[in-house]
């Protein structure tokens, strides 16, 4: 017998109730975060073969609006394109920016916005040179960014989806002041939902940089001001291999003032002993006021 394992069980009401998307003056949005895994064919079981299509089903089940992902190679992405028809990407390969490398691709679901702008840059000293690898980061990064509008409601805003250097200390720092910058500057005034694989944890200095009040581009973990939170405390399990107590809260969803988080969870689920990925997913329902 087939045994699945859903510990956010919650989310099922935030995804399928009208109660959640009954006002027209506001957008009432899904949001999620996804470290997918790259395509590593030493995964063995855990490869992405034998993945794509539980990721694919859990993005539809739990009715994702708005989904960053990373670690995205170019055949997972058209993966990801064919299991998820109602949806529409921003991204490019971070090594060549077209095919080459991991994407941090920005996914929307394409009847519900208009894309008002989009784009993407580098996390380096030079964010408009293609490839540049930033300060002393082990590999290139990138960022995907896209100002939408709601064609329910009308509301505007702007969505980005980074993942910082796993090695770089000083590269995660700049990183944060670029990405602050660089959103302060993109969304004009408007609401802004930053998310992504930050490779640190809630104690560390680069998250303390991003909700720093004292920085008038800081914006709110939405973990912090959420009335409901469920799932563990952790979202990186390395497939399970490391040990409860030892997991870290590395993946976040980050807001601005003008939108209001009712719901957090961290999607830490398995089917027949299966994960989704290395990382749990995060997902929030926010509205834009």
């Amino acid at each position: 017998m087939k045994k699945i394992f859903l510990f956010l069980l919650p989310f099922i009401a935030i995804s399928c109730s009208e109660v959640q998307k009954q006002s027209d003056s506001s957008a009432q949005l899904n949001v999620m975060t996804y470290n997918i895994r790259y395509d590593n064919p030493d995964d063995s079981l855990n490869n992405w073969q034998y993945r794509k299509e539980r990721v694919a089903n859990s993005i539809l089940f739990y009715d994702a609006d708005i989904l960053g992902t990373q670690e995205v190679l170019h055949n997972q992405m058209e993966d990801l394109k064919k299991s998820l028809p109602g949806y529409e990407s921003i991204g490019v390969g971070r090594e060549d920016g077209k095919e080459k490398g991991e994407y941090s691709a920005l996914f929307y679901k394409k009847d519900r916005f208009s894309v008002i702008d989009e784009g993407y840059f580098w996390l380096s000293e030079t964010p408009e040179v293609v490839g540049s690898k930033g300060w002393d980061a082990a590999i290139e990064r990138i960022a995907s960014w896209a100002k939408l509008k709601d064609n329910k409601s009308g509301k505007e805003f702007l969505a980005l989806n980074t993942h910082f250097d796993h090695v770089g200390k000083i590269a995660r720092r700049e990183s944060v002041s670029l990405i602050l910058n660089k959103l302060a500057a993109l969304s004009d005034g408007l609401p802004i939902i930053l998310m992504g694989d930050f490779n640190a944890n809630p104690e560390s200095e680069v998250i303390k940089q991003i909700i720093d009040t004292s920085n008038e581009n800081h914006l709110i973990d939405s973990r912090s001001i959420s009335p409901v939170v469920y799932g563990p405390e952790w979202s990186f399990h390395a497939f399970g291999r490391i040990p409860y107590e030892k997991r870290s809260l590395i993946d976040y969803i980050f807001v601005s003032k003008g939108v209001e988080v009712s719901r957090y969870g961290v999607l830490a689920e398995m089917e027949n002993d299966e994960f989704l990925s290395d990382h749990a997913p995060v997902m929030v329902s926010v509205e834009i006021k």
